[in-house]
């Protein structure tokens, strides 16, 4: 369309040029060309925008994916438990399984590193990490071996007795899901943010990440 429109004004530019006339364009006529590249703006950005966003969600989902097998595989060698397994640091640490991901045992406010906090009994294990899209979403993933009994030293603050699920990790053995949008870091050993139901329905028991 844009091609079309200029090639006509180039058409009339010209034809002007060889009756001797003042070649140029008229007010109106540049006016319209602005529009049109308006219009053709106003459905480039958000297009490009909503790919961009899809595509931190889509990487900071595979890094979870990743981070749960590699802890799934910790646990189910050490006898089905996360007791003496820690985050970062020597054998038989989330790290030394899997070097490739950054752990951290705390706050995450970047793309790509996974935080990652283990119950004070070891029977769970939450997994949190941050995507940029939607003003900062937490994705999170909760492997539960066994019942988790939230501890007081140190407080189990991801696995709320007072809390029931979006505002708390499921108590209940088993793998879930969680997200939760608007978010500046993400912190799986801290006490999880209202899960968003709008999204995710909340806690979603699937055996994939959150699509």
């Amino acid at each position: 369309m844009l091609s079309s429109v200029m090639q006509r004004l180039n058409d009339r530019r010209d034809g002007a040029a060889d009756l001797g006339e003042d070649a140029g364009f008229t007010l109106i006529e540049l006016m319209v060309v602005l529009l049109i590249l308006a219009i053709l703006l106003a459905i480039a950005i958000p297009t490009f925008l909503g790919v961009t966003g899809g595509a931190n969600d889509r990487a900071a989902q595979s890094n979870l994916n990743t981070a749960l097998t590699t802890a799934k595989a910790a646990a189910a060698n050490n006898n089905q438990s996360y007791s003496g397994i820690g985050v970062t640091g020597a054998a038989p640490s989330l790290a030394a399984n899997e070097p490739s991901i950054s752990w951290v045992a705390g706050s995450v406010s970047t793309q790509g590193p996974v935080s990652a906090y283990i119950a004070s009994a070891g029977a769970g294990i939450v997994l949190a990490t941050w995507s940029k899209n939607n003003g900062g979403t937490c994705f999170f993933a909760v492997d539960n071996q066994a019942t988790v009994v939230p501890g007081t030293s140190p407080l189990d603050l991801a696995w709320q007795t007072t809390g029931t699920p979006p505002n708390s990790a499921p108590l209940t053995a088993g793998t879930v899901y969680g997200e939760s949008q608007g978010h500046t870091s993400c912190n799986a050993a801290a006490a999880i943010p209202a899960i968003d139901t709008a999204e995710t329905g909340g806690w979603v028991q699937q055996t994939s990440a959150l699509k």
